[in-house]
């Protein structure tokens, strides 16, 4: 029997191009060349994140819009004026002592020596010494002031009650909310045919939480005069983005969790939910990931591990004294480090048999995922042979699937690309003898980290839905931000242009999504169209079953554009259930047989066999 097949029915969240459903952040990167009316709506939804007044046919205000989205200057933060404490000594500025008073609350528990205390009539205390250490509050600037962030002015902690939510979390409530809404089928539906346990979320985040609302508070607060809050330990959890969908949004009683795996944790946990659909135990799944690193402690961190691109380097490639934030992350060409950048992306599978039956929109399928670590390293962040290995697998499982024609002329790959010189060095090698190893002659690299900037965790989310736009519009995002590959970047075999390449549709069976992740964690999947995936469908139901699909899908697609509209309006409704439909164990009907949960939908079936044989 052959394996169900993971298609795509839904797919949203927010990076720095806008909001991801219907092609939305896409379209955003190829704006210069797509039809004017998607590129009209694309500027409507823009202007709704970004909660801009005025008509988004007016120039100006497309101009701010373009102004601030992708890679751009940091507005999260002012990069010039970044808080610092300089620890200091205070000396007496003769021979005796120095004195000074404090408040009674701020006397240290343990009295540094050389202290003398005295009580003042007041109630203050007064202190003679001889020296004191002090932390003075000061001011730098980052020498990196580049960054992909949201597009300016969205908040989305004002768009349900956020109750001081660290703001990857907030992205991830939006994200996943859009996903779900673009499905264009309320999640109660599903949950009337698919039994509680065939549901699944796997999400997370590859630093955490790292703000003062989670685990950034947590550490600095005791260091900087406050208390730790209540909150901050639990929503710094990295799998905390997997908690909150389950929590709040779709109410999950199934497998949970995040497979972290650095820049790969998306295509890590899309690995999951393949495979569990691949093996019939799911049928629904919400795969994702959130990461918000755009803070000063954590841009510093890489920038002193020399990964970022440092604006003094990115003037002396221009060869100008002005910083181009824009031309930031330069993927394959001359270039001196990545960009970090916040996002938080969703992708909705089921398998194709329930997609049939409820008319799903089939946007593609997602045929495989591998994952391979790089063997002994040099050193953690070096990379190694991994990656050879998940490309080769993707392309021969595209071979198995569709044949060797269809790899090697209609075949592209999105490319992890991040701007750094190792990476061009190594993944372009990857990727040229992969090319030639499967006769590829001009193999296709898309790399939207050139607009994004690098997300980590949601990294292969941004790539992997930016492939289902390709379908969708016909162009292949160009690397915009060179000018052409650097001389010690292999590409015999690849195709790297800053131009977007248009190509039909239907022509183009398969994109690779690859991702090389810190510390050897490699991954790469294997996307096929809309156009194979229905095919295949077709293939394994029949032609009937197709067009019964087509009949059940016309109500689907106008509550998925619907949504679209409300969206673009400004009006998105954010699933956030605090509270709601909380189940206890009173609510549940069990039996040594069943399991039931509420009154509607599937039961779960105790009636197990023994996996390993015979019984003693």
């Amino acid at each position: 029997m052959a394996d169900p097949l993971p298609v795509v029915i839904g797919f949203g969240g927010v990076n720095p191009a806008g909001r991801v459903s219907f092609h939305h952040a896409y379209r955003r990167t190829v704006i210069d060349a797509i039809e004017k009316s998607a590129a009209d709506e694309t500027y409507a939804s823009l202007a709704a994140v970004m909660n801009l007044a005025g008509a988004p046919t007016d120039e100006s205000l497309r101009a701010r819009i373009r102004d601030n989205t992708l890679i751009r200057r940091i507005d999260l933060f002012d990069p010039d004026r970044v808080y610092w404490q300089r620890k200091a000594n205070l000396l007496p500025a003769s021979a005796k002592p120095f004195k000074f008073v404090l408040a009674p609350r701020d006397v240290p528990r343990e009295i540094p020596d050389g202290w003398t205390l005295r009580k003042r009539e007041d109630g203050s205390v007064e202190v003679t010494a001889d020296a004191a250490s002090v932390l003075i509050p000061d001011r730098r600037k980052s020498r990196v002031s580049s960054a992909g962030q949201a597009p300016t002015g969205f908040e989305p902690g004002k768009l349900y009650p956020s109750r001081s939510h660290p703001r990857a979390l907030q992205l991830n409530v939006y994200a996943a909310s859009d996903a779900v809404r673009s499905v264009g089928i309320e999640w109660d539906e599903f949950k009337k045919r698919v039994r509680p346990d065939h549901f699944v979320c796997y999400s997370g985040s590859a630093m955490g939480q790292l703000d003062n609302h989670s685990a950034g508070g947590m550490m600095q607060f005791p260091l900087t005069g406050k208390r730790p809050t209540s909150k901050q330990a639990a929503l710094g959890l990295p799998e905390m983005p997997a908690d909150f969908v389950n929590a709040y949004v779709i109410g999950g009683l199934g497998g949970t969790g995040g497979v972290i795996g650095a820049c790969a944790t998306f295509l890590y946990n899309l690995k999951q939910a393949v495979e569990e659909i691949r093996a019939g135990r799911c049928r629904v799944a919400v795969v994702g990931g959130a990461e918000a690193p755009i803070v000063p402690e954590v841009v510093e961190a890489y920038r002193t591990m020399g990964a970022l691109a440092e604006d003094e380097d990115l003037m002396a490639l221009d060869g100008s004294n002005e910083v181009d934030n824009r031309r930031a992350c330069r993927p394959f060409g001359n270039n001196c480090g990545f960009t970090l950048a916040e996002a938080a992306i969703y992708v909705v599978l089921a398998d194709d048999a329930l997609a049939l039956e409820m008319g799903c929109h089939i946007h593609g399928a997602v045929a495989g995922v591998f994952v391979n670590a790089d063997g002994f390293k040099q050193s953690i962040p070096s990379p190694g042979v991994g990656n050879y290995i998940t490309v080769a697998k993707a392309l021969a499982l595209g071979c198995a699937i569709l044949g060797e024609d269809a790899v090697r002329h209609r075949s592209y790959v999105h490319a992890h690309g991040t701007g750094t010189p190792q990476n061009r060095r190594t993944e372009s090698h990857i990727l040229n003898e992969l090319a030639r190893t499967f006769g590829i002659a001009k193999w296709p690299v898309a790399a939207v980290k050139a607009y994004l900037g690098h997300s980590l965790a949601p990294a292969s989310g941004d790539q992997t839905t930016s492939a289902l736009g390709t379908w969708a519009h016909g162009w292949i995002p160009g690397i915009a931000t060179i000018d052409g590959p650097a001389q010690d970047v292999c590409h015999e075999h690849l195709r790297l242009s800053a131009a977007h390449l248009h190509v039909d549709a239907r022509e183009m069976d398969m994109a690779l999504v690859n991702s090389k992740g810190f510390g050897g964690n490699n991954a790469t999947g294997l996307v096929l169209g809309p156009h194979v995936a229905r095919a295949m469908m077709a293939a394994r139901h029949g032609k009937g079953a197709m067009e019964q699909h087509a009949r059940k899908n016309d109500p689907v697609a106008r509550n998925a554009s619907d949504y679209d509209a409300a969206a673009t309006a400004g009006k998105a409704n954010v699933i956030y259930r605090y509270g709601e439909a909380v189940l206890t164990g009173d609510d549940l009907e069990m039996s040594a047989e069943k399991v039931t949960a509420g009154a509607n939908g599937p039961s779960i079936p105790l009636n197990v066999a023994n996996p390993f044989g015979q019984g003693l």
